[in-house]
């Protein structure tokens, strides 16, 4: 009779299933780029966001940066526009199935001929969210237009435009003041800082406030920066696209930057316009 060796058992080792992969965020509109495993959509006109498939947590966040158009500069002694408003949101989820229309606003005029002040910058829009655009720059004191952040006060002791939403898109524009024979405008207010206020004693124009510095587009970039002010000599415009103020009898205004939502400056007619605005959406996708 066959003698069988006593059975042992041996288990086999476990086997531990990998995690299935998750889907990634697949969307199509705007001009599109990419920052290493991060897909970037930019928007510098109306257009519509599409998502074709939905993440996957934790591939299912997106941020997105909203820039509104900056306001016109005022002509003569004068404040420089308000930069657009500006809306930064990180690791936002809710993407639908579906397309989003988005509207990036356009920058105000500024001042054709002097005494004017500039027009307010357009709104824009995605996700629910609408974002002011900046007040255009002041000619005559206490005139001031609110926006996304503030146009700059002009003529005098102007006060400087107010930011809408209490300051939650901006800020305000600063003040201008009388030097000598000289009138003279306040910066823009930017989306990183207050306009600046009318300077040497009221007889330079007031910086225009410096934007926010965001990197969205894997490039540390300056958004909605204010227009300078007018006076004796021009403030400069604010980092972000602000446009310079030039002196009150000469010189040329600098409209501010498309595609960041500056203001424009404000000086010798005609002044500047503001800049176009921008909405900019980042996922990762791979």
């Amino acid at each position: 009779m066959p003698i069988f060796a006593p059975f042992t058992f041996i288990a086999p080792e476990a086997v531990v299933a990998a995690p299935p992969a998750g889907d990634f965020i697949i969307a199509t509109g705007g001009t599109i780029t990419t920052d290493g495993d991060y897909k970037i959509h930019t928007f510098t006109s109306p257009g519509t966001f599409t998502v074709t498939q939905l993440g996957d947590a934790p591939y299912d966040v997106f941020d997105y940066l909203i820039v509104a158009g900056g306001g016109g500069g005022s002509a003569w002694a004068a404040g420089g526009g308000g930069a657009g408003g500006l809306y930064y949101v990180t690791g936002a989820t809710g993407l639908a199935i579906q397309g989003y229309t988005i509207t990036v606003g356009t920058g105000g005029a500024g001042a054709p001929i002097d005494g004017q002040n500039g027009t307010n910058g357009n709104a824009s829009t995605f996700f629910g969210n609408t974002i002011p655009g900046g007040g255009g720059g002041r000619h005559v004191g206490n005139n001031t237009l609110g926006g996304g952040s503030g146009g700059g006060g002009g003529y005098g002791s102007g006060t400087g435009g107010t930011a809408d939403a209490g300051g939650a898109y901006g800020n305000n524009g600063g003040l201008g003041g009388v030097g000598g024979p000289y009138y003279v405008g306040g910066g823009g207010g930017g989306a990183g800082a207050v306009g600046g206020d009318a300077r040497n004693a009221g007889v330079d124009g007031g910086h225009g406030g410096d934007g926010s510095q965001i990197s969205i587009t894997g490039t540390p970039t300056y958004y909605a920066g204010g227009g300078g002010g007018s006076g004796q000599n021009g403030g400069n415009g604010g980092l972000g696209g602000g446009g310079n103020g030039s002196p009150t009898f000469s010189g040329t205004p600098q409209s501010g930057t498309d595609g960041l939502g500056g203001g424009g400056g404000a000086g010798y007619a005609p002044a500047g316009d503001g800049g176009d605005g921008v909405v900019i959406i980042r996922y990762k996708y791979q």
